[in-house]
């Protein structure tokens, strides 16, 4: 792994995420969400989780953390609705619902990532892990095991 081209990506993405047209802010959301281990992205991708001016920016960014389907992509969009306002709140919640209604294994396992969340220290993760565990308990995947 090439961490210098990698920084180089963040870098590049995070320059696109400041751009006026929501569709740049979009891919470079759902682009980051796959370096949100490193802490280089971690600024960009709580700005572009929380876009004032595009919903569509939350729903992009929000989605590609989700995809991740492990503790960093979850405890970001927990931290990111802890704060959001009422209609982020509407697209993380939809993003949620897509990401995870797809297959029961996923969805326990994200409830469980967000039980575990829910201690953290940080006030701020383990609200939104809570609020993130209500929206989780209420989807109810397509495929269930027999």
């Amino acid at each position: 792994m090439d961490s210098d081209l990698r920084r180089a990506a963040v870098v590049t993405l995070g320059e696109l995420g400041r751009s006026r047209d929501w569709r740049d802010r979009a891919d470079a959301g759902h682009s980051l969400a796959g370096f949100a281990e490193m802490q280089e992205a971690l600024g960009p991708l709580l700005e572009l989780l929380l876009d004032p001016g595009d919903n569509f920016v939350t729903r992009r960014t929000t989605e590609g953390l989700l995809r991740r389907k492990d503790r960093v992509g979850l405890t970001m969009v927990a931290s990111a609705l802890a704060v959001a306002n009422s209609s982020q709140s509407d697209w993380i919640d939809t993003a949620i619902v897509d990401v995870f209604s797809i297959s029961s294994d996923d969805l326990d396992e994200a409830l469980r990532l967000c039980e575990e969340m829910s201690r953290d220290t940080d006030d701020c993760v383990a609200l939104g892990a809570r609020q993130l565990h209500d929206i989780l308990a209420g989807i109810d995947p397509v495929p269930r095991p027999a």
